[in-house]
């Protein structure tokens, strides 16, 4: 049995319930057998190795550990699960990878190692920066990852020339994307979209966040004028609302928003857009380590023109839409040359009902 393989499974359950934690999965084994196995939990509480160690009791002695980040020696809000794994007498950690925060960065490696016990390092490593790319980014940069999402024709369209766009992509591509919604801290919409489309932007899913317990993805709509009206839908649904504005917003405004639960978020401006390096470094500060962009295509073009995306997720249906004026995916400035083109690296295709969907992440 892959006991890494188990792990990552278990860490994939952590997604979209413990940023801006690392959502890390882990299982004990002795004599081939899992004696315990847990995945992070919300901020506060247990870390996966802890859940696991707790399952396990005493019987953790002289059992392996297998891990998929690095275990942390440092206290935060709860304490090493370095020195829980040694007081448990665990004889061997295997972790996929090392954790990029500072403060552990080998540091725990080293703790287990000083202490006796064997480490072992890489297993599964692609799969578990996957799962991790928003806090690797986050703990590298102090910036979230960005992942812009759309559904298009065959022939590229968004929408037809009269902006109508629902729907082109099925069911079951929808429901993915609840699914998307539910693990990242945030989803941004330009205003056309919210004065287009008047969209919900909430994670409809079962479980955690989506919709039944704890709280939705923040909302962070980009608009420079101060458009967004306030009897939008986004207003009434669980969950917070920033309007990002690109001057300086009149107390009316801001009483008129947060009447609504929406805070306005005043970011500066160039050449009549809002400085979206500036607003992501705003959202780092405020811990937000990951973003889904929903549209509209003036925004997502503003995103790669300025260098801001990670991830793409694009589905495609099998439609022509046709026509000159209608609204193609990515807006902006582009490139002025094919060699020039931003390249994406295919991770996955996979097919929902009659779309397909296509992950890339863009080349350095």
């Amino acid at each position: 049995m892959d006991y890494m393989e188990q792990a990552l499974s278990m860490a994939k359950l952590a997604l979209g319930e413990v940023s801006p934690n690392p959502a890390v999965g882990a299982v004990i084994v002795k004599d081939n057998e899992i004696i315990g196995k847990g995945y992070t939990q919300p901020p506060g509480s247990g870390h996966a190795e802890i859940v696991a160690l707790e399952q396990a009791g005493d019987n953790a002695r002289g059992a392996a550990m297998y891990v998929t980040l690095e275990p942390c020696c440092h206290y935060g809000s709860t304490p090493p699960c370095t020195k829980s794994i040694i007081a448990a007498g665990i004889s061997e950690v295997h972790m996929s990878i090392l954790d990029p925060n500072p403060l552990v960065n080998g540091k725990g490696r080293d703790e287990l190692e000083g202490a006796g016990i064997k480490t072992f390092l890489g297993e599964r490593e692609k799969k578990a920066r996957e799962i991790n790319e928003a806090y690797i980014k986050f703990q590298l940069t102090g910036l979230p990852f960005i992942t812009v999402k759309y559904a298009m024709s065959l022939d590229g369209k968004i929408a037809t020339f009269t902006g109508d766009s629902k729907w082109i992509s099925g069911e079951e591509s929808r429901h993915f994307v609840h699914n998307l919604r539910y693990k990242n801290d945030a989803i941004m919409a330009g205003v056309n979209t919210v004065l287009a489309d008047d969209p919900q932007l909430t994670a409809r899913c079962g479980g955690g966040r989506g919709g039944t317990s704890k709280k939705q993805p923040l909302r962070i709509i980009i608009d420079g004028m101060g458009l967004t009206p306030v009897t939008a839908k986004i207003f009434g649904e669980p969950g917070d609302t920033i309007i990002v504005i690109a001057r300086k917003a009149t107390q009316k405004e801001k009483e008129a928003y947060q009447n609504v639960g929406a805070e306005v978020l005043e970011i500066p401006s160039k050449e009549g857009y809002i400085e979206l390096k500036a607003l992501m470094t705003e959202l780092g500060k405020r811990q937000i380590m990951s973003v889904l962009v929903e549209g509209g295509s003036i925004l997502f073009g503003s995103l790669f023109d300025q260098k801001l995306v990670d991830k793409v997720v694009a589905f495609v249906a099998p439609m022509i839409i046709g026509g000159e004026k209608a609204k193609t995916a990515i807006g902006g400035r582009g490139v002025e040359k094919v060699m020039d083109a931003v390249k994406l690296k295919i991770l996955n295709e996979e097919r929902f009902g009659d779309d397909i969907m296509f992950i890339g992440y863009v080349k350095e």
